[in-house]
């Protein structure tokens, strides 16, 4: 089973999406594995929280392929970090859902450029991670289309399994109609307060619900974390011994684990 393209993914926004993008990205690279970041939110927010340029007169970004008018291998980029390279985003993105309105396919056009690079010997990733926008829209559809499975940060607060049931309907009709062999690789606790009552509230919630979907990890707030991004850098290596580093650490290693053999029990 193919398990290299994954998408983080919560139409509600401020859940801690890109800093997982950009931390799991880095814990990963840091473990010896080769990433690429797609970033498709019009924020270009992951492209700059990798210290590149999210402004609109670079045409090597994602717009520019999936409005056909370039091929996915001429827009990665190098960061600089080693082993992460990056397809980079700008409000440009933001135009593309009423300039493809005539292209019946074009909710697979992700998906169709994702299979040139998986069949390119020369651009060899263990993982492509692709950081989508805060919305169900065009553009998430392209990247539920064009994934093998999902992770979907879960803030811990008030209304955040109300949102979680509509991307599950939303990950559902994809499965029936566009990709039948997505599935949610697992739910990721972000902004765990374990002072706050309510986030052991939810997280309860979430693990009666999910079982074992969810993550042992839990991201806690932590001000480093909010800080990174300003600073071009993943958390990880901004301050690699806070707490917000150790969890993103911690989730990486979970990650991983979910692609290694399972022990047999002898």
């Amino acid at each position: 089973m193919n398990r290299k393209i994954i998408s983080v993914i919560n139409q509600k926004g401020g859940v801690g999406k890109t800093t997982t993008v950009i931390n799991l990205a880095a814990g990963l690279t840091m473990k010896g594995k080769k990433i690429l970041v797609i970033d498709l939110d019009p924020q270009g927010n992951a492209t700059t929280g990798l210290g590149l340029s999210n402004t609109t007169d670079s045409d090597q970004t994602i717009y520019n392929v999936l409005n056909g008018n370039k091929e996915i291998s001429e827009v990665i980029q190098s960061t600089s970090f080693e082993n992460l390279d990056l397809i980079s985003s700008n409000v440009d993105l933001s135009g593309l859902e009423v300039e493809t309105a005539g292209d019946s396919r074009r909710a697979f056009k992700l998906k169709d450029e994702l299979v040139a690079i998986l069949n390119n010997s020369g651009l060899s990733y263990d993982y492509i991670i692709i950081d989508c926008p805060p919305s169900l829209s065009l553009l998430t559809v392209m990247a539920l289309v064009a994934s093998d499975a999902l992770v979907v940060p879960l803030q811990t607060e008030f209304f955040a399994l109300e949102g979680l049931t509509q991307l599950i309907k939303t990950i559902e009709r994809i499965k029936a109609n566009l990709n039948p062999s997505l599935d949610i690789r697992g739910i990721l606790l972000t902004m765990y307060d374990k002072r706050n009552k309510l986030s052991g509230e939810v997280e309860a919630e979430a693990r009666n619900y999910f079982k074992d979907k969810v993550y042992t990890t839990a991201i806690p707030r932590n001000v480093r974390l909010s800080e990174a991004p300003s600073h071009g850098v993943p958390v990880l290596i901004y301050d690699s011994a806070c707490p917000g580093s150790k969890a993103y650490f911690n989730f990486t290693e979970e990650f991983l684990n979910q692609d290694s053999p399972v022990e047999s029990a002898a």
